[in-house]
């Protein structure tokens, strides 16, 4: 068993810019080289500004190789939920802001020739609760009525349609819902800003960030200094002490994945006949999908902690025995990745992006990174390069986590409240 990403281990690398010299001055430097920071990349070069990525480990490294594959549809708080927080109108422009963001990669995929086994295969999203599918079915009343955006509902009696087990108590289906090789994916987009000629740098992790006195930005990394006139903060996850107004804005979730040896045809079909991505109603979600060599992959929050060697081992022991909880047909499969990473979760469960004392950041994908991390690389670009409508969660207040000024040692207590609200929902 490899305790590393699947995406990293399968995905063939990029160029090596582990070497690559840190310029001296570049229009926007971009920290960060996971997909906000090559997507920005690539929309900064079109736009005609030069570009520099610092990336503190390798491209792909944090949330962008290390998550499930998925860009699906849908607000992480809930159409309902933003309805009633923000107005129908607000919510519907939210909810179809994730729907372009899909149509961002497929678009992304097809310019640039990116090999990354994109693929529309649709979000399977499974009830928990009979209570949940309930929910479901006034969602999809709404999502029609007010945004025209059709699902399908599917009761407990038809789910083997969509999956090979009793677990679940109904589902919805959105047919524009995508999975691609988020591995492949990203380096495609590295290799495309590379050759618009953006300067990629890798291991070389931003130490300070201050404002220069003639205009601009110092950025000292750890293989050299470099001035810009603009700065893209893209950690995600993994921001930490060098921006702390964004630290104490962002928490830092870890989210743990195993994938199965590849499976027999006739069990893959069993699994999930119409290769849905999956992903369930409780708030220590799981989520799954079949892999493009026909592997299971599974995911989910199985413990509330940072992603280390052991945390990921304790993670992945528990992910098999939930998988074969929903799967007993899988027992005994062979275990061959077990790896974690940080999902960036903010207070409101939306995306965050604008700018603060002069430097532009986009953040908070709170689940949902894959397409929106892509997205808004692109739309950053824009909005620094001038376009002010180009962000549309500018005007999105962005609450302090409380208490959270370092470490986040307030993790145990939200992973005992989700597991809380899971056995009472």
């Amino acid at each position: 068993m490899k305790l590393t990403s699947y995406w990293q281990d399968t995905a063939t690398p990029g160029a090596d810019h582990r070497r690559t010299p840190v310029p001296d001055r570049v229009d926007v430097a971009v920290v960060g080289g996971g997909l906000t920071g090559t997507s920005a990349a690539v929309e900064l070069r079109k736009l005609g500004a030069s570009v520099a990525v610092l990336e503190q480990h390798t491209i792909g490294w944090g949330a962008s190789g290390r998550n499930g594959g998925m860009a699906t549809t849908g607000l992480a708080i809930g159409f309902g939920t933003a309805v009633k927080r923000y107005g129908a109108d607000r919510a519907v422009a939210m909810f179809r802001t994730y729907n372009d963001a899909i149509d961002s990669i497929e678009k992304l995929v097809a310019d640039h020739a990116i090999d990354c086994d994109f693929a529309r295969s649709g979000k399977l999203t499974l009830a928990y609760r009979p209570a949940h599918f309930d929910a479901m079915v006034k969602t999809r009343k709404a999502l029609k009525d007010l945004a025209g955006h059709e699902v399908i509902t599917v009761p407990k009696a038809d789910l083997h349609t969509e999956l090979g087990s009793d677990f679940y108590h109904g589902a919805t289906v959105d047919p524009l819902a995508a999975g691609l090789h988020v591995g492949k994916f990203v380096h495609g987009l590295a290799k495309t800003a590379d050759a618009l000629g953006a300067t990629i740098c890798e291991n070389a992790e931003v130490t300070t960030l201050d404002r220069h006195p003639g205009g601009g930005h110092v950025l000292q990394t750890t293989r050299g200094r470099v001035h810009a006139g603009e700065v893209l903060i893209a950690t995600s996850g993994y921001t930490g002490k060098v921006t702390p107004w964004l630290r104490r804005r962002l928490i830092p979730v870890g989210s743990f994945i195993i994938v199965t040896e590849p499976l027999a045809q006739d069990v893959v079909d069993r699994i999930l006949p119409h290769r849905r991505q999956a992903s369930d109603s409780k708030n220590l979600i799981y989520y799954f999908r079949i892999t493009p060599d026909n592997r299971l992959l599974f995911g989910g929050r199985a413990r509330f902690a940072m992603s280390s060697p052991d945390s990921d081992v304790r993670s992945g022991q528990i992910l098999v025995k939930a998988m074969t909880e929903l799967f007993p047909y899988l027992a005994g499969t062979r275990i061959d990745y077990t790896w974690g990473g940080l999902v960036d979760l903010s207070m409101d469960q939306l995306v965050h992006a604008g700018e603060r004392d002069g430097v532009h950041y986009s953040v908070g994908y709170s689940g949902h990174g894959v397409q929106m991390a892509t997205y808004m690389g692109q739309r950053m670009a824009r909005f620094i390069s001038g376009d002010a409508q180009a962000n549309i969660w500018g005007d999105v207040g962005f609450p302090p986590v409380p208490g959270h000024f370092g470490r986040p040692w307030f993790l145990p207590l939200i992973g005992g409240g989700a597991r809380v609200l899971d056995a009472i929902s």
